[in-house]
């Protein structure tokens, strides 16, 4: 096989892929919260927190953020199987697949250049999303694979093995432009820098001398401050010249023992490392926090709530993971939001933060988390490590509805909870144009480029309504009409280009669809498929059983988290 040759996961349905609708997002300015004052000169107020479906938030998302996402975590449903019982595996995990795919391509878009985009998962699925994020991230751009030790005790009504790992798998969007920080140096670190010689230079600590390498200047002899000779081991050599070792021991850059009377080793004082630590890719529960830990910081945010979430992720993980991936002021995005713990930590540690959650504790729990983070309330976490005060804010959003809806008579046409002004931004978005009506010409609704722009309208244009626009726009700009109808030639005017909505957009996207979620109820229908893909298999047919109906507080894999009713 050529080294060339591009592997590829293949599945059931894989060639089929989503239409999705490019929604636009409405605030709920009710929900919204922004700190009664500014505490600090570096607070942040362009955080987001959006409600709804986060396949089509993703996509509402796409041109805007494009390409300006530092660092991307998401904590992806695991396809424990329990949500699929009533389906062929080989169905259930080709639908988890299709729907992961769907997803980490357009968190590609929105990443930065520079950024890298971490996502945890567990054994189930572990195997299966390395290959499919190598084809979608490129195997090259492969960074780690981090094993987080989530528990730290045994559990011993285990069947076979005790988990207490979980992964998360690490990637660049560019391997030869992603920036990564090293983590701090803690006491751990610095434990052994000593300063046995009292050299007022402070804490040193000391290495070898000599190396496996071959150096020519490397086999001299070296006489200790007791007059004891040295050499360099068999197979070993000195790693600088004598010239050089000769200036350092002059500079008490050696040291010989306590006696003068050991092996020469070089002296590297504290302020000479590097400002921190290169992450390892094990990391303990010491170190990185662990589920109990986080179960304890929801019950203190939330201590009269009955529901305690089964694997909520603590604050100290997503500070790691942030302190390696973000500098200050840049953008993270969460998009299976669960708890909120991905954006109250970029909001203490000064990251602007996007979340998106279709769970009901987008409300319940996340929107009164947040607000704590912004109130200074919340002392949990790593509320003290980061020396939080409070301050900033976010915006609460939902998704739009579908631009278009059928008619008493089943015809498209565009939905009577769209005003003038949600129309003309949504059409915007369909067709890829900023949003940005102007002042002082009513048609300027939008602009793709300095003299490109667009007009929305629902009116029948005439012949004269046309010709009376042209001559406004005039020949150094351009014009995207949008409208229900027009009179006259579409070619008659150089400098517009006329479309009729909705008829021009009807076959671009699925219309009217608001879940892509992976909830039983949003399933195709089992016996549709079988593993091999024939449709109205017997086989399937005979497994799938009634299917379970989605009610609250039931477990949806890509809304969030939850119980199983």
């Amino acid at each position: 096989m050529s080294k060339n040759t591009k592997l590829e996961l293949t599945w059931i349905g894989k060639e089929n892929r989503p239409k999705l609708e490019p929604r636009i997002l409405i605030e709920d300015p009710d929900k919204s919260h922004l700190a009664a004052r500014r505490v600090t000169d570096s607070d942040l107020f362009d955080n987001r927190l959006i409600h709804g479906d986060n396949l089509l938030a993703l996509k509402a998302l796409e041109q805007e953020y494009c390409n300006a996402v530092q660092c991307v975590y998401i904590d992806i449903p695991f396809n424990t199987g329990q949500a699929f019982q009533h389906y062929d595996d080989g169905v259930e995990h080709s639908l988890w697949l299709s729907l992961i795919r769907d997803r980490l391509e357009l968190l590609r878009q929105v990443l930065s250049p520079s950024g890298s985009i971490w996502v945890h998962c567990d054994d189930n699925e572990h195997a299966y999303l390395k290959v499919l994020m190598d084809e979608i991230f490129g195997r090259a751009n492969f960074l780690a694979n981090v094993c987080w030790e989530k528990v730290y005790t045994l559990k011993n009504s285990a069947k076979h093995f005790s988990s207490m790992h979980d992964f998360i798998l690490v990637y660049a969007k560019d391997i030869d432009r992603v920036r990564l920080s090293l983590l701090p140096r803690g006491e751990k670190q610095n434990a052994g820098f000593k300063n046995p010689d009292d050299d007022p230079r402070g804490p040193w600590i000391d290495s070898a001398m000599h190396g496996r390498n071959y150096y020519s200047k490397g086999t001299y002899t070296v006489t200790s401050p007791s007059g004891k000779a040295f050499t360099p081991p068999p197979g070993r050599y000195w790693t600088v010249s004598f010239e050089n070792f000769n200036r350092l021991d002059s500079e008490n850059r050696i040291w010989w023992g306590k006696d003068g009377n050991n092996a020469p080793r070089k002296k590297t004082f504290i302020d000479e490392v590097r400002g921190g630590v290169i992450p390892g890719t094990i990391w303990s529960h010491e170190e990185a926090g662990q589920n109990a830990e986080a179960k304890d910081e929801i019950k203190r945010l939330f201590p009269e709530a009955n529901e305690v979430f089964i694997t909520p992720k603590p604050e100290r993980l997503i500070q790691r993971i942030l302190t390696i991936a973000t500098l200050p002021g840049e953008l993270v995005l969460d998009s299976f939001a669960g708890t909120g713990t991905t954006g109250a930590v970029a909001h203490k540690m000064r990251r602007r933060w996007l979340m998106v959650e279709l769970g009901d504790h987008a409300e319940t729990h996340i929107l009164p988390r947040l607000r704590k983070v912004v109130d200074g309330d919340d002392s949990g976490g790593v509320t003290e490590s980061v020396n939080w005060k409070g301050g900033g804010g976010f915006r609460y959003y939902r998704l739009a509805p579908s631009l278009l809806e059928r008619d008493q008579w089943g015809n498209w046409v565009i939905s009577k909870q769209f005003n003038s002004a949600m129309l003309a931004e949504a059409v915007c978005k369909l067709e890829g144009f900023t949003y940005a009506p102007s002042q002082d010409h009513y048609w300027e609704h939008g602009h793709s480029t300095e003299r490109d722009y667009i007009y929305v309208t629902t009116q029948k244009l005439t012949h004269q309504q046309l010709h009376a626009l042209s001559e406004e726009v005039g020949p150094e700009r351009s014009l995207l009409v949008c409208c229900a109808a027009f009179r006259g030639s579409a070619d008659q005017w150089p400098n517009l280009t006329l479309k009729k909505i909705p008829k021009a957009v009807m076959e671009r996207c699925e219309w009217g669809r608001d879940d892509y979620s992976l909830s039983i109820s949003n399933l195709p229908a089992a016996e549709s498929l079988d593993v091999n893909g024939d449709a109205e298999s017997p086989t399937a047919k005979k497994k799938a059983g009634p299917k379970k109906a989605k009610v609250a507080g039931q477990a949806d894999l890509f809304g969030g988290e939850g119980e199983e009713a």
